[in-house]
């Protein structure tokens, strides 16, 4: 039940593709991409502020 096929995935494009229009999918990936950009980033400096941290806890 937890495996897509061909046909679903396919299925889902056209329906996206119908919902969304073929104009506004590449304004939509492009948001999509700046978010996941936007969110690693700051998961990254939180991994830095965060070994920062302990470093500092280790020098005391």
């Amino acid at each position: 039940m937890g495996k897509l096929g061909a046909t679903e995935i396919i299925l889902i494009v056209v329906v996206i593709v119908l919902l969304f229009g073929g104009k506004k999918i590449p304004e939509l990936m492009k948001g999509l991409g700046t978010g996941i950009k936007e969110f690693k980033d700051a998961a990254k400096g939180e991994d830095q502020a965060a070994a920062t941290k302990k470093d500092e806890e280790e020098k005391k």
